[in-house]
């Protein structure tokens, strides 16, 4: 077994690896850019090797300086994680030629499954049912719109070294195939250093479903079950699970047969997973190998108990597997929400800036990982929900502009699909972050909608219920009805302290009034409230009772309540008469007055918006890579006026509206703050 390993990678990979590495005995090595001087993965390893300037086409996947960091530090072997250069085989082949383990697939087979283009061909010639596409490299975006037509619209228009949805858009005319042709090649070729494109024929109302496979030096080849991964955003996952509601055991066994053959026939090692598209009638097709770690690799180790990354290190040290087919099983099921910075409020765009409060819920153990002794935080306490939280920030760090938006995976796992969506639900209201825009909110919401609780949803989840973006989940009126008896609660505590503060009564209890106004989401709420040692006892205008009970005290962020028995959490922000309050993916202000005042209240004049439709502002901090139009221009509703970059994602802005360019405030090359005017209109 190595004795010391390197990691090639940032952020919660490194971290996550830096765990299993450290449970196993093995030291770590860690490579760290300008920007992440202080990250999280370097005070976790044992030794940190600075590799270059924030870009990452500087450091992370300069091969030559990963292998300086290496022969400096005599690492064994690298883990090379997901993105930078882990589907590399320039680097796979440059640790070969040092003697120097890559934990990680052969160089072969990272040529053969790690390209798109190449992987198809030897995946339709094995006899695994592909989607129909050109396979061929495309010249320019006149012929991308040729072939798209010819395939028939829509297309995928995907980048043929992609991944982590960089490279790929859905094209449905020759125009938005001759645009997203053009922004395919140029962030593949800034993300990955190959701007070659292929397309295929989009399959619309899929499910997107992968196998995970893990193969030793000696022939032996498995798969770990299935993990669905239809909640994307811009082909980005953004919720997996682990067993899919949708599979039966026999389209199971047929995947992953498929993938294990598909596997051996490349001469595969080490953790890869095989994805495929599949359809109502559960017909699956092959879309790609990723020859690497999955992002979402976690949801399979709660549910078979297999610590994935253990599993790679070994099979690189040349141990068999020791762990047959007929033994896997799949127990429960596990549930991971990808915490992005990334503001759902905004379309979803990019959020920098520093962590003023991170406190992730406090991990959990529970179920097969735990039962295996595989749990990676040493001392978690057990439980009957598992809680897990992948994470490579911490308060008061930085989210960067140069990296991926991914702040942390929070998984969990439950004996079944409602119990794992219940413990994530209580996990993400628990779950604190302040200081930029984040997407706990629409993860939130995402657990309570109907479709995905049924299980009934495809990779179009997001663009049909959401179709008009995110602005906060509505909730329905016995949810509010809890959070206003709890706001009651909690104002009758913060009133008995502030008559406490003052000194101004001895019998401040007997002074704080019970009765109790509270809007909330365009309701009145009336409300008595009856306490005593316990809690209180809220009464409502029409007779129903609620008890609450908490340990909450004024000034503390997270209220963690019981409402009539059943559990409530609220992340909640003192403003003037009442709380912001935030839970289950709504941004709620609520108000509580004393009768009197309410009835004041209702005579406030409300606020006026600033008008702002006659500009075009920057909805995220990027650079300019285009503008699309000039002074005095006349534009068209759906125009391309401006593309942004920001966190290697192109990002076009259009006219919302037909007008006129009335001046241009930004310059190609400029880095804009959110909100800066980038031009305006008569």
């Amino acid at each position: 077994m190595f004795s010391k390993i390197l990691i090639a990678n940032r952020g919660e990979i490194a971290c996550r690896v830096i765990k299993t590495a450290r449970r196993m005995g093995i030291k770590t090595v860690a490579v760290y850019s300008d920007a992440d001087r202080n990250a999280l993965h370097v005070r976790m390893a044992d030794e940190a090797v600075h590799i270059g300037p924030a870009q990452a086409n500087q450091s992370y996947i300069v091969i030559d300086r990963i292998m300086e960091a290496i022969r400096e530090t005599g690492a064994e072997a690298v883990h090379p994680g997901y993105g930078f250069l882990s589907e590399n085989p320039k680097f796979a082949a440059a640790l070969d030629a040092a003697g120097v383990a890559f934990i990680g697939p052969p160089q072969k087979a990272i040529e053969a499954m790690g390209d798109k283009i190449t992987s198809k061909k030897l995946a339709d010639e094995a006899g695994v049912s592909t989607v129909p596409g050109h396979m061929g490299l495309i010249e320019d975006a006149d012929e991308a719109a040729k072939i798209a037509a010819q395939i028939g619209y829509p297309v995928m228009i995907k980048a043929s070294a992609g991944g982590g949805g960089k490279g790929m858009r859905i094209a449905w005319d020759d125009d938005e195939a001759r645009e997203g042709f053009q922004s395919s090649k140029n962030e593949a070729a800034n993300s990955f250093g190959d701007d070659r494109i292929f397309i295929e024929k989009f399959v619309t109302q899929p499910r997107h479903i992968e196998i995970q496979v893990l193969a030793d030096q000696h022939g032996n080849c498995i798969y770990l079950g299935e993990r669905e991964c239809s909640i994307q955003r811009r082909n980005q996952k953004v919720i997996e699970e682990a067993p899919s509601p949708f599979l039966d055991e026999a389209t199971r066994k047929a995947m992953g047969e498929q993938s294990v053959a598909l596997a051996q026939a490349v001469g595969y090692t080490s953790a890869g997973t095989v994805e495929f598209i599949v359809d109502g009638d559960r017909n699956f097709y092959f879309l790609e190998m990723n020859t690497r770690l999955q992002v979402e690799h976690p949801v399979t180790e709660l549910i078979t108990g297999v610590d994935l990354v253990e599993q790679m290190i070994r099979v690189a040290a040349g141990e068999k597997l020791e762990l047959p087919q007929d033994q896997v099983t799949l127990t429960g099921w596990a549930m991971e929400s990808r915490l992005y910075a990334e503001d759902p409020y905004r379309g979803f765009l990019p959020s920098i800036g520093r962590l003023s409060r991170y406190r992730p819920p406090e991990e959990v153990a529970a179920g097969p990982l735990a039962e295996a002794g595989k749990w990676h935080e040493a001392g978690a306490p057990e439980g009957d929900t598992a809680v897990r939280n992948d994470t490579g920030v911490f308060e008061g760090g930085e989210i960067s502009m140069y990296y991926d938006p991914m702040i942390a995976k929070l998984c969990t796992w439950a004996p079944d699909r409602a119990g794992a969506i219940e413990g994530m639900r209580l996990a993400l209201d628990r779950f604190e972050l302040e200081g930029i825009g984040h997407n706990l909110p629409f993860l939130s919401a995402v657990m309570d909608h109907d479709k995905f609780v049924s299980g009934n949803m495809t990779t179009a989840f997001i663009a049909e219920e959401y179709p008009d973006g995110f602005e906060g989940a509505v909730l329905p009126d016995d949810q509010i009805d809890r959070i206003a008896a709890a706001a009651a609660a909690m104002n009758r505590v913060a009133e008995i302290r502030r008559t406490r503060i003052s000194g101004r009564m001895d019998n401040h209890e007997r002074r704080v009034g019970s009765d109790w106004v509270v809007t909330i989401q365009d309701r009145e709420v009336e409300l008595t409230t009856d306490a005593d040692r316990e809690g209180a006892t809220v009464r409502f205008a029409d007779g129903r009772s609620m008890r609450v009970t908490s340990d909450w005290q004024p000034g503390q962020p997270l209220a963690v309540l019981n409402v009539d028995r059943e559990p409530l959490v609220l992340k909640v922000g003192r403003i003037t008469g009442g709380y912001r309050v935030r839970t289950r993916g709504a941004d709620l202000v609520v108000k509580v007055y004393s009768p009197r005042q309410a009835e004041l209240a209702r005579l406030m004049p409300e606020k006026v918006e600033a008008d702002t439709s006659k500009l075009l502002l920057c909805p995220m901090p990027g650079l300019v890579v285009k503008l699309h139009v000039e002074d005095g221009a006349e534009v068209q509703q759906g125009q391309a006026l401006c593309t942004i970059e920001a966190m290697k994602m192109e990002n076009i802005l259009r006219a919302e509206r037909k007008g006129v360019v009335s001046k241009i405030n930004a310059a190609e090359g400029d880095s804009l703050a959110v909100d800066e005017v980038i031009m305006e209109f008569e």
